[in-house]
């Protein structure tokens, strides 16, 4: 199949591309840094998602998976831009299209429980809905379009709390697995969400340890 995978050149987008290449699929990786995938079957496009003037050509994409993501603690305009509007916007230029087999969105736990910066929550829950409209309009195709919500991930970005002792034990009792995901994890998951399933659509997956269900109840022992 050919794959277009954003965010590729680093973390859960370059896990996901690697295992794509794996299995034997033509993979095409997009990001605002230089490629880190050396592959036969890998090209890698270096462009910022939000710069549509200069978004490649790319005909016929099977699988699209909008990894690409930021967070933003103080830039309201850069998560919903970067989260939501171009991930809307790639999606349009090559997901809805009569050859396109499965649409996947990395989107995050925090849309569901809104445990994050403001933007980055709208802009998750966001996802959310949009998952829900593609999925209906990509039907017709025999197509899917479903969104996987992380908790906590292992990757360089999160290193200034799992690196904090006093910070990384408050994560882990809000988190009944009591560990975070490898980007390898979420890679298989990906993989089956697009190359396995065909029937399951329009759902938002959380995998997040637990964390989201996650409730202290509190009663005379």
């Amino acid at each position: 199949m050919k794959v277009l995978i954003t965010g590729t050149s680093r973390g859960i987008g370059e896990a996901i591309g690697k295992l794509f290449l794996e299995k034997g699929h033509k993979v095409i990786g997009m990001d605002k840094d230089s490629g880190t995938i050396h592959h036969e079957n890998y090209v890698h496009y270096q462009v910022d998602i939000c710069d549509y003037e200069n978004l490649p050509e790319i005909e016929e994409v099977e699988v699209l998976i909008n990894n690409a993501g930021g967070q933003n603690e103080d830039s309201l305009e850069k998560d919903i831009d970067v989260n939501l509007k171009a991930l809307i916007h790639i999606t349009e230029k090559y997901g809805i299209q009569p050859k396109i087999r499965s649409i996947l969105s990395i989107g995050s736990a925090s849309g569901h429980t809104g445990a994050e910066f403001p933007a980055y929550c709208a802009s998750k829950g966001g996802i959310v809905a949009y998952t829900k409209n593609v999925a209906m309009r990509i039907a017709p195709f025999g197509a899917t379009c479903n969104s996987l919500d992380p908790g906590g991930v292992i990757t360089p970005l999160n290193r200034c709390v799992m690196e904090e002792e006093r910070l990384w034990a408050e994560i882990m009792e809000e988190t009944p697995l009591k560990r975070w995901a490898t980007v390898e994890e979420m890679a298989d998951w990906a993989y089956f969400l697009t190359a396995v399933n065909g029937f399951c659509t329009g759902q938002s997956i959380v995998v997040d340890g637990g964390e989201s269900t996650k409730f202290n109840f509190v009663w005379p022992s």
